[in-house]
């Protein structure tokens, strides 16, 4: 196992987290490569909720996780979206991820949060109890990738939008 600390995001980080999120993405299938124009996006929008990184020993930055607020049509509050997560290709399978999405959902159920979203792959994100959830839906999604995880006692229902920051091109 790698050795690594998380900690929130600071200011200077934002070079460090662009390209460990390029690389994590670069080989991606299902990539468009925007991946670190979102979260560029989302920061410049202050739509970062909460962005977390994992550092070495020596300081560098090897994996970033970021969630943002999400709207639902039924009018739901206190509900977001992970995503991207990032982990330096070299450094992938050694718990990174998992320790990033595990501290962002226990901080974002200490701020009150009610639920979180993301589309991704079923087999990896079912670990940390997130399930495709018929009365959730994203547009454009296939249902079985987009799953939710309530973190509080409100369910939500309907369609959920992402901040506008996801449509991030360059």
């Amino acid at each position: 196992m790698t050795a690594f600390t998380l900690r929130d995001e600071r200011p200077g980080d934002e070079d460090a987290i662009a390209a460990v999120t390029r690389a994590a993405f670069e080989h991606h299938p299902h990539s468009r490569q925007t991946e670190a124009f979102i979260v560029a996006a989302l920061r410049r929008a202050g739509a970062l909720a909460l962005s977390l990184v994992a550092e070495e020993a020596d300081g560098r930055i090897v994996g970033h996780v970021a969630f943002s607020p999400v709207t639902v049509s039924d009018g739901s509050l206190g509900w977001y979206g992970l995503g991207p997560v990032s982990v330096a290709p070299k450094l992938q399978r050694r718990g990174i991820g998992s320790a990033l999405i595990t501290q962002g959902l226990q901080r974002l159920r200490a701020l009150g949060a009610q639920g979180c979203v993301l589309v991704g792959e079923p087999g990896y994100y079912a670990r940390f109890g997130f399930r495709a959830e018929a009365a959730l839906q994203l547009p454009g999604v296939p249902p079985e990738y987009f799953m939710s995880l309530p973190l509080g006692p409100t369910r939500a229902s309907g369609t959920v939008v992402f901040h506008p920051a996801f449509e991030a091109t360059g």
